[in-house]
């Protein structure tokens, strides 16, 4: 084993861990209570089945946040919040097909969720040593 390889059976810093959690989980909400202007949004964006997505997707961003939060069905968990990413991202923040204008906005958002993608990836790696 290296040096920067550890034996350790504990779950990630319950610090870290709480802040990712918080953060979905706000983001689950704020889709769940803004369910009509969400399901509009998604379907002005060509998402196929809206009024279904939208809140199944959500679904998953909120029970994967808590889940990862209280350290609970991990692998399950981060796979859910990856499932959340993969499928919302590139439909959600294309800035490679809006106008200049809405570019920068879009790209940021596209930035911002590739990066909770890999952490959620990385909190299913660490599950996985579990």
């Amino acid at each position: 084993m290296s040096e920067t390889e550890t034996s350790d059976e504990r779950p990630p810093s319950r610090f870290g861990r709480l802040l990712f959690a918080s953060g979905l989980v706000v983001l689950a909400i704020r889709n769940l209570t803004n369910l009509d202007g969400r399901i509009a949004y998604a379907d002005a964006k060509g998402v196929p089945n809206a009024e279904t997505l939208v809140p199944a997707s959500s679904g998953l961003l909120l029970g994967g946040g808590l889940g990862i939060g209280l350290w609970k069905l991990p692998r399950l968990s981060a796979s859910s919040v990856a499932a959340f990413f993969v499928g919302v991202t590139p439909l959600m923040h294309d800035f490679w097909a809006v106008d200049e204008e809405s570019r920068g906005e879009e790209l940021t958002s596209f930035l911002q969720n590739v990066t909770l993608l890999g952490a959620a990836i990385a909190f299913f790696a660490r599950a996985n040593r579990d």
